[in-house]
């Protein structure tokens, strides 16, 4: 006998918006919602499962018995199965079983709509309410005054299940303990963002999150998801954004994912060569298919939305816009048109950022994309895909080779460091060191620098002072903040004991003057994404492996003048063109003594002469410290 009362919450639903793939707040009528129906407490569920013919809800209220809870299906051919369930409520752990019309076939599924999972490795989705108070109204406030275009955009890369352990437990810390100390080091370090590695649920530890099973759970590795949104609560309230990894790329097969979810490729795309990764050995989304660009929009609007995150970074752009993307010749088919291009995702990224920036318009999408596919981050009504940023991996990828390099070799190659100034400003870049920098052999960013142990040091800190004072924005992955030697391991903390060293020590004090200094210096924020905000001073000084350039705010008096050397030898009465007449003061030397450096520094202001030098009419002489990096205001 059916126990379900026949109940919706869609008499106020938009069924043609679901279909024509425009309905983006689908998560506040699919999955399960506790609701009190005539007095009688319980949970409505809802489901999309079109090639369904029967949809039962199974779980630990009804002794998992198929048959006992049917839901029923609507009357106007959405393929959507709802009901009522009297009993069920927080807490109640849950699946749907599906027969489908296909051969048949019987699948058990877990809620695509679903708050909160079991703990992996179990597999069911539990009922969970929404009830938490943000205490954050002042940082949202504020936000809305801000936009990354002309404000300090720092980030923090993150991944929580191996931040920092508890090892005589051998656990991570909970959301709870991160909301005190991830928050508090964030703070200390002077970070203006948090980038989590994806935190919706995923069954796989070893793919660190990005092959997701529940697009709307926080997973519970960490705890519930009002602790979650503590954490996010606890950053905004030390004026600390946080950025969320979003995966629409890609899925897992696992038997209670989204794949075959009704007994047809309903998420995925049926045709393999589109719909199957190779790499990743995963399913890829239909963005064809309207409701399924319904659903991956509401999912990104729900996490802006109901945990106040300020911005997404969206995974493996690259992969969604080719259809060749990681294919050999014959396991793929061109576009309508004869093309590579996956026309179907490119609408999918401009409607997912258009309905992004128009209810949200004081948040950040950003791009993971790592080919030279045009205005990826320029507005979709010029013709761009509409991120507000993209990843430079150009710069990233150049710069690393550069810097590994025995710096008696570096003039031979000066063009890796300068040649990122050529498209600079091409898109709205950030600079990225993340993650995927320090694995799979690839060694740690310290590990990378050639030389004795003075030398590496000094050439990680000379990196850093390079990536700050270089336009766009940045981001930093755990652990290279305080240079760590050791590659990245997903089940082991960072080395945080080699702080008790000195060397590592100074490259942490390092980053944070680093991260200060951006903060409070317009210069280097206020035109990061506009050619008008950079001037090269010298680029070409192959020979001595310098360089130098000019960094300029909105106001006439917003300059800051940063020079680079690449080699272990001091550079004295180094001369350099300068674009206007006071004196120079230094405000920053990455070999100073309090960072590990040898103190080879400017210690008093500079006059700036009438002398005609790098095509400029005013010049100074300088002292540049062997591998390091000086930045100088002026003062007139």
């Amino acid at each position: 006998m059916n126990k379900v009362i026949v109940h919706s919450l869609f008499s106020d639903f938009d069924i043609d918006l679901f279909k024509s793939g425009k309905h983006y707040r689908l998560y506040e009528k699919f999955g399960s919602h506790i609701l009190t129906l005539d007095g009688v407490e319980g949970t409505y569920f809802a489901v999309w499962a079109p090639s369904a013919k029967s949809v039962s809800v199974i779980g630990d209220f009804n002794y998992w018995t198929e048959g006992e809870h049917q839901l029923s299906v609507r009357w106007d051919a959405s393929g959507i199965w709802e009901g009522f369930i009297p009993g069920a409520g927080k807490g109640s752990v849950y699946k749907y079983k599906i027969h489908s019309h296909n051969d048949g076939i019987v699948t058990e599924k877990a809620d695509p709509y679903a708050r909160r999972c079991e703990h992996p490795p179990k597999t069911a989705s539990v009922v969970w309410d929404n009830t938490y108070t943000w205490k954050d109204e002042e940082w949202m406030q504020k936000r809305k005054k801000h936009n990354a275009i002309d404000a300090p955009f720092s980030v923090y890369e993150v991944h929580l299940g191996s931040w920092r352990r508890k090892e005589q437990e051998n656990r991570s810390l909970s959301y709870t303990e991160m909301a005190d100390e991830l928050v508090a080091y964030v703070k200390e370090m002077q970070f203006t963002h948090v980038e989590l590695m994806p935190v919706m649920e995923y069954p796989y530890d070893p793919s660190w999150g990005y092959q997701i099973t529940g697009y709307f759970a926080p997973t519970s590795r960490f705890g519930y998801p009002e602790e979650f949104k503590l954490l996010v609560d606890k950053l905004h309230q030390n004026d600390i954004g946080i950025i969320l990894d979003w995966v629409p790329s890609h899925f897992p097969e696992d038997g209670h994912g989204l794949g075959f979810f009704d007994g047809s490729h309903l998420y995925e795309h049926p045709d393999r060569k589109k719909g199957y990764h190779p790499d990743w050995k995963s399913l890829i989304f239909n963005y064809g298919r309207n409701e399924v660009r319904s659903f991956l929009i509401s999912n990104a609007i729900f996490w802006l939305d109901q945990y106040h995150a300020d911005g997404l970074r969206v995974d493996a752009v690259a992969s969604m816009l080719f259809l060749d993307y990681s294919r050999e010749d014959g396991e793929w088919e061109p576009n309508m048109y004869g093309g590579r291009e996956n026309l179907d995702a490119i609408s999918f990224m401009k409607d997912l950022n258009q309905e992004v920036y128009a209810s949200f318009p004081d948040v950040q999408t950003i791009a993971e994309e790592s080919t030279s596919f045009p205005m990826v981050s320029k507005p979709t009504y010029v013709g761009g895909l509409g991120f507000g940023m993209k990843w430079m991996m150009g710069w990233m990828h150049d710069t690393l080779q550069y810097i590994a390099k025995e710096p008696i070799y570096r003039k031979h190659h000066q063009n890796d460091l300068t040649f990122s100034m050529t498209y600079a400003f091409t898109e709205n870049f950030m600079l990225p060191l993340s993650h995927d920098e320090v694995v799979y052999g690839k060694r740690s960013i310290i590990g990378r620098m050639p030389g004795d142990e003075w030398q590496q040091f000094a050439n990680l800190r000379l990196l850093y002072s390079y990536m700050f004072t270089h336009p766009g924005t940045n981001l930093l992955f755990m652990g290279a903040e305080f240079g760590q030697h050791a590659e990245w391991n997903f089940q082991e903390s960072l080395d945080w004991y080699i702080l008790e060293y000195d060397f590592h020590k100074g490259i942490k004090q390092v980053v944070t003057d680093l991260n200060g200094l951006y903060r409070n210096y317009p210069a280097l924020y206020d035109r990061q994404f506009d050619i008008s905000g950079f001037e090269w001073i010298t680029y070409d000084d192959h020979e001595n492996s310098v360089i130098a350039y000019v960094r300029k705010g909105n106001r006439e008096e917003d300059l800051l003048v940063t020079v680079c050397n690449f080699t272990p030898i001091p550079r004295t009465n180094y001369r350099i063109g300068l674009p206007k007449k006071g004196k120079l003061k230094e405000l920053f030397n990455s070999d100073s003594r309090s960072y590990g450096g040898g103190g080879v520094s400017n210690t008093k202001e500079i006059k700036i002469e009438n002398k005609h030098w790098h095509y400029r009419e005013h010049s100074a002489e300088i002292t540049i410290p062997p591998l390091g990096a000086v930045i100088f205001e002026i003062i007139t």
